[in-house]
C-alpha cells in the first residue's frame, strides 16, 4: 500500500531538492554589494516618517471584514445558483437562511454606524 505513495514522495523530495540548490546557488553566486540605500527599509519608495507601530483606524479592519464576508457570500451563492433546482425546498430555506442572517448582519453593522468614513 505505501508503494502507491512513492511517486508523492518522490516529487517532494525532488521539489525540495530544487528549492534548496536554488537558494545556496542564489546565495553562492548572486552579488553582494550591500549599502546604505539597499539596507534602508522600503516604504513606498522613502524612508519611514513614522514608527511602525502606530495604530490603524478600526474602520480599515472593518472594510476587510466586510470584504471578505460578502466574498464568501458569493462563493457560497455562486454554485447553489446552479443547482438550486435539484436541491428543492430544503437548499431554498437553506439558502435563505444563510442570506438572511447575512442581511441581518449587514443592518446591525449599518446601524452601529461602522460603514460610515469620516
Amino acid at each position: 500500500m505505501l508503494a502507491e505513495y512513492l511517486p508523492t514522495l518522490l516529487f517532494l523530495i525532488v521539489a525540495t531538492g530544487i528549492g534548496i540548490v536554488l537558494i545556496v546557488v542564489g546565495n553562492v553566486l548572486g552579488p553582494k554589494s550591500p549599502s546604505a540605500d539597499k539596507l534602508d527599509p522600503y516604504e513606498c519608495g522613502f524612508s519611514a516618517f513614522e514608527n511602525a507601530r502606530m495604530p490603524f483606524d478600526i474602520r480599515y479592519y472593518l472594510i476587510a471584514i466586510q470584504f471578505i464576508v460578502f466574498d464568501l457570500e458569493i462563493i457560497f451563492i455562486v454554485p447553489w445558483t446552479l443547482v438550486f433546482q435539484e436541491l428543492g425546498v430544503r437548499g431554498m430555506v437553506t439558502m435563505g437562511l444563510f442570506v438572511g442572517m447575512l442581511f441581518l448582519g449587514f443592518i446591525y453593522v449599518w446601524k452601529r454606524g461602522a460603514l460610515e468614513w469620516e
